[in-house]
């Protein structure tokens, strides 16, 4: 990167510290100042700097020097930096060697010895300045000279330039004249640039002079479709392209005497460099033919609606058939075994897929259905499961079986849908016992259980009879979670691999309450209560116990029995209502 640097010269060392420190004073770190103790040495420094690339704006010299004396060495180091400014430091005044500096090196001032301090800063600054103006005035030179050779050869440019704008403005008329669709173009002002020989054909008139935007209309008969009513001037597309807008029209038309010409029109603006409209452009047709192939259209639309209307019943008819199918093999269902309809399906159809599967069961079913007549029973399990359903649906989910008072329910985009699903059940239930508590009968209880890991879903069955179904260890392991929670007194359980593929368990009241071998199963299985839907009071005191009963469980489960019963009975003592706590105290004792 090229430096700015200011050269002193001078052979008494003492002189050159003072002269240094002063200028790096004036100058600040603008400029690199470098000293040189004679005038050989002067030189040499500066040719190794210009070799370098660096400027040297100012050289300072002493006159009186023993190798060559100050006249000279700015004489010298002019025919190397022309552009250079020489201040000569004199201690006896030689007019002779001024004289020579001035002739021979344009020198701009000298300064007797001893010097002032504030003259000696006010003069480089000056000198300073008076290069910068002279670069910045060499700099403008060279851009006039370089601009009027430009300008020449603009000109010269300019005249071909001017005799090709000829040729293509000939060629681009002729090019719009040959086009099939009308073209018409407004300048700036708003008034009729431009029309084109089949933009003339279909108004019956060409450029008229003088037609400006708000007469477009009128001049050159343009209707609102259907009426006698001239085409409003600001909705007209070109006059809209005026304002920045491209608008199109399939509502205008043209009259000639008798004839009536149905137009669609397209309209754009057209910028400058500057981002400035300064025309805008407008191309229409005659659609005569489409109008006529439209009314046409809706002839024969209205004729087939006619015949339609024979057939409706029978579409209907095989509507209701295909809705009635989803109501007993889920559409959902189908399109995981990649079918359009129920008769796509086929015997032995199977995929493999990851889903959470949830089942809800009603405890005590059998004590409460020896209650109620058979068609109590009925009403009963339809009014229930009524309530239950939409919910499923409504967290992404489908029903796979009904399983008497049972529900078994698939999730496939995720396990926090089968969560939340199982929590609006569990609070829609709670809704559900109010309504039944004001007319007298007995709330109902059920469990949730859900489980989430790798399933096949498909066809099993034979040739006269079908059914779609799931099967999989996630399917069993699911529906013995869900027994387990009369063990447990609650009414929510999940599986740790249920609990791993939530995406925040941080949003669900929810605390781990046993590790567990099911029926059937070798390996053991951590179960998560989810809480959310208990009543208020008990969700409250279980939060509140959270951390106690969690510690208290990881000392059970290190067999500190003793330590653990304490922080049980701790924990029942805060919430009495916590069973889990309870069974966990027992178990200790």
């Amino acid at each position: 990167m090229s430096q700015q640097v200011i050269i002193c010269v001078d052979d008494e060392k003492t002189v050159l510290r003072s002269l240094k420190a002063e200028l790096q004073e004036a100058v600040g770190n603008d400029y690199i100042i470098e000293i040189a103790e004679g005038g050989q040495e002067a030189l040499e420094l500066i040719e190794e700097l210009l070799e370098d690339g660096d400027e040297i704006p100012l050289i300072i010299s002493d006159h009186i020097m023993p190798d060559m004396k100050g006249d000279e060495l700015l004489k010298q180091a002019h025919i190397i930096s022309p552009k250079t400014i020489k201040i000569m430091l004199t201690g006896q005044a030689d007019i002779g060697a001024i004289a020579n500096a001035i002739n021979s090196a344009n020198l701009y001032r000298y300064i007797t010895k001893p010097w002032q301090s504030e003259d000696l800063k006010l003069t480089v600054r000056e000198a300073l300045n008076s290069y910068i103006q002279a670069q910045k005035l060499a700099q403008q030179n060279a851009k006039l000279q370089q601009m009027n050779q430009e300008f020449v050869e603009l000109n010269c440019d300019q005249a071909v330039l001017i005799a090709k704008l000829h040729e293509n403005e000939n060629r681009l008329t002729q090019f719009l004249d040959a086009m099939p669709i009308g073209v018409a173009v407004l300048d700036a002002d708003g008034q009729l640039y431009y029309i084109n020989q089949k933009a003339e054909e279909i108004l019956g008139k060409g450029v008229v002079p003088d037609t400006s935007s708000e007469k477009l209309s009128e001049v050159y008969q343009v209707y609102q479709a259907g009426t006698n009513g001239e085409y409003p001037i600001e909705n007209l597309p070109i006059v809209r392209a005026l304002k920045g807008e491209i608008a199109t029209a399939d509502d205008a038309e043209v009259h000639q005497g008798d004839k009536i010409i149905p137009l669609e029109i397209f309209a754009t603006p057209i910028y400058d460099q500057q981002g400035n409209i300064v025309y805008a452009i407008n191309t229409f047709q005659d659609i005569t033919e489409r109008k006529e192939a439209e009314a046409e259209r809706q002839k024969f639309i209205e004729d087939l609606f006619e015949v339609n209307c024979n057939l409706e019943i029978s579409l209907d008819a095989e509507l209701e058939i295909a809705e009635a199918t989803s109501r007993f093999v889920p559409n959902e269902f189908l399109a995981f075994l990649g079918c359009d309809s129920i008769v796509d399906v086929k015997l032995g159809k199977a995929v493999e897929l990851e889903m959470s599967v949830l089942f809800s069961d009603i405890r005590d079913f059998t004590t409460l259905s020896e209650q109620m007549t058979p068609t109590e029973s009925f009403k009963f399990i339809n009014s229930y499961l009524s309530r239950m359903e939409p919910l499923i649906v409504e967290n992404q989910g489908f029903i796979d079986k009904y399983i008497g008072d049972a529900i078994m329910a698939l999730f496939s985009e995720g396990a926090d849908d089968a969560v939340k699903a199982g929590i609006a059940m569990l609070q829609t239930l709670a809704e559900y016992n109010r309504d039944r508590a004001s007319l007298g009968y007995v709330p109902v209880e059920i469990g949730v259980g859900i489980n989430t890991g790798s399933l096949i879903l498909g066809i099993v069955g034979g040739k006269s009879r079908m059914d779609g179904t799931v099967i999989s260890d996630t399917v069993n392991l699911a529906s013995r979670i869900e027994s387990l929670t009369k063990n447990y007194g609650v009414s929510l359980l999940i599986t740790q691999q249920t609990f791993d593929r939530l995406t925040n368990p941080g949003d669900y009241a929810i605390q781990v309450i046993d590790k567990v071998q099911v029926k059937g199963k070798s390996e053991w299985v951590t179960v998560y209560e989810v809480f959310d839907a208990d009543l208020a009071e008990v969700k409250a005191g279980k939060l509140a116990t959270l951390q106690l009963f969690t510690e208290a469980l990881s000392l059970y489960n290190m067999k500190s029995f003793r330590q653990a019963t304490g922080l049980f009975a701790d924990c029942l003592r805060q919430n009495p209502g916590d069973k889990v706590a309870r069974i966990y105290l027992e178990r200790c004792n």
